[in-house]
């Protein structure tokens, strides 16, 4: 599985980093930052918990 966000949603409100902070990042410039874009099977609930948790779907999972 592999991260996918449309920058054009994302608001860098920093939900998914509280979520998987192995993944996600808001840097100093209020910018998301994803730190892994590949997802492994012991990250995944974690992910799809930031995923479902963005308030603006900015994120999806695909295979």
């Amino acid at each position: 599985m592999k991260i996918v966000v449309d920058r054009s949603l994302c608001t860098s409100l920093g939900v998914c980093e509280s979520l998987a902070p192995d993944h996600f990042e808001v840097d100093d410039e209020a910018e998301l930052v994803v730190l892994e874009e590949n997802v492994s099977e012991d990250d995944l609930d974690a992910v799809e918990a930031a995923v479902s948790g963005c308030p603006t779907a900015a994120l999806r999972l695909v295979d």
